[in-house]
């Protein structure tokens, strides 16, 4: 176990928790755990059950333990208020949640959406001028050679086709994902068709259901925190009544002992002059109004605590018995002083282990459209009296100065002619007007792409 799972046993031996039998009843076992911080939101939980199940996603250690602070001292806070210091998810494998709304309804509600992307840069050879697709960041729950697998699989059926190689070159220094991107391509069109077709875009469904009080149920944030708040009160409330009891017999201890080095010769001459151990603690019983387990008590005291200080040492104990006894009553006594000491206890957790979020987030919803996958250039659409259209790059055609041949824009058939000739944006829009006083649009990229010298018909989408 790593050092903060220690921190989930704590206190185990303090009657902190009820004990309940095993599966085979042989032995006992803990019905919950002490736990110090709510892990079942830092490290997240996944599970399924008979008609339910529970999704809940990790999160950051230090942002838990503030937002239980603002909640102990601000017990009407919402949970949008929350999100003020638990803002998300920190998925240990980092990323990109993409728009707070999933979020939002998650903390809200229990149940919400969040999307998740591949942290990806972008990396140009001085030399070369060639461009490199690198991913350092996965969504959480993505395996990586999957993912690599994905998107050769696309190469290799062109579904992805400005990629010249992908290969894994992570190290001891971390992940990283290399994708080399072919001459003339656009990278910010590769990478919107990978978030696309693969899992460098992934959604994570979160449902908070856990079970309180041997009941499931689905929780929002602000509950969630409440229920762990209401835990660590009586997990605090049991340890300080265990140690004020333990305490108490101490004192009770001390005070008998007080009592023997106060009338240290009678006590020793008593002693010497009983038959029997049982006789001795009899007569100290009645002589000096002690309880049976003070008079053992004096009865097992070794010689040596009889010297000047050792005598010290016992009445310095029994003062700081007496001050621990006060301030566990004092505990006991006030709730202000249990949500202080809960308090307490995180801040040095948040001091010991907390670190930094590792997840970013990112506003923007936007969704992806066909148009980020399509790199926008311009085109010449060129369409017939008889229907016929085509679309070339305009790089195709260049100036020419007097005396130059031309280039033939369309083979037509006879009694056929170009009517329209006109240059338009692969991210533009075709209007075609009918007759009949109809419109039907369509994308410029779903007209026909071929030769300078073809005539295609319109496809069936447009």
């Amino acid at each position: 176990m790593q050092r903060l799972a220690h921190e989930m046993l704590e206190d185990l031996d303090k009657e902190t928790v009820n004990m309940i039998p095993n599966y085979d009843e042989s032995l006992e076992e803990p019905s919950v755990l002490p736990a110090k911080f709510p892990a079942l939101l830092v490290n997240g939980s996944s599970g399924i059950a008979v008609g339910m199940a529970t999704n809940i996603p990790p999160h950051n250690l230090s942002e838990i333990i503030e937002g239980i602070k603002a909640l102990i001292d601000t017990p009407q806070i919402t949970s949008r208020e929350l999100m003020t210091f638990i803002p998300g998810p920190d998925f240990p494998t980092g990323g990109v949640i993409q728009g707070l709304q999933g979020i939002r309804d998650a903390y809200e509600t229990g149940r919400g959406i969040v999307r998740v992307r591949a942290v990806v840069d972008v990396e140009e050879d001085k030399k070369t001028g060639q461009e490199t697709i690198v991913v350092t960041e996965i969504p959480y729950q993505v395996n990586k050679a999957r993912l690599i697998e994905k998107i050769a699989e696309l190469m290799k059926h062109k579904v992805i086709e400005g990629l010249r190689f992908v290969r894994d070159e992570s190290d001891r220094r971390g992940m990283r994902i290399a994708m080399a991107v072919k001459k003339d391509q656009m990278a910010g069109v590769i990478i919107n068709q990978l978030f696309k077709h693969t899992q460098m875009e992934s959604s994570f469904g979160v449902i908070l259901l856990a079970v309180v009080r041997n009941r499931p149920q689905v929780l929002s944030l602000k509950q969630i925190l409440e229920h762990f708040v209401l835990h660590r009160k009586e997990i605090i409330v049991r340890r300080t009544r265990f140690d004020l009891n333990k305490a108490e017999a101490r004192a009770h201890i001390l005070e008998g002992l007080k009592i023997a080095l106060d009338n240290l010769d009678a006590v020793v001459q008593l002693i010497r002059t009983s038959k029997t151990p049982q006789e001795a603690k009899d007569r100290l019983m009645e002589t000096f109004s002690l309880t049976v387990i003070q008079a053992q008590a004096i009865l097992d005291m070794r010689l040596q605590r009889l010297t000047g200080l050792e005598r010290d040492k016992i009445i310095a104990e029994y003062d700081a018995i007496l001050k621990d006894i006060a301030r566990f009553k004092e505990i006991l006594g006030s709730e202000q002083l249990v949500l202080g000491i809960i308090k307490n206890e995180l801040d040095i957790l948040k001091g010991e282990f907390g670190d930094a979020r590792r997840t970013q987030i990112v506003a923007d919803t936007r969704e992806l459209t066909i148009e980020d996958m399509i790199a926008e250039e311009d085109m010449v659409v060129t369409i017939s009296n008889t229907g016929y259209i085509k679309r070339n790059p305009i790089t195709l055609y260049q100036s020419q100065r007097r005396g130059g041949r031309g280039k033939t824009a369309m083979s037509t058939k006879d009694e056929d002619y170009v009517t329209h000739l006109f240059v338009a944006s692969t991210h533009h829009y075709f209007l075609f007007f009918t007759n009949l006083g109809k419109v039907y649009w369509c994308k410029s990229t779903t007209s026909p792409r071929s030769a300078a010298k073809a005539a295609v018909r319109p496809s069936s989408t447009c």
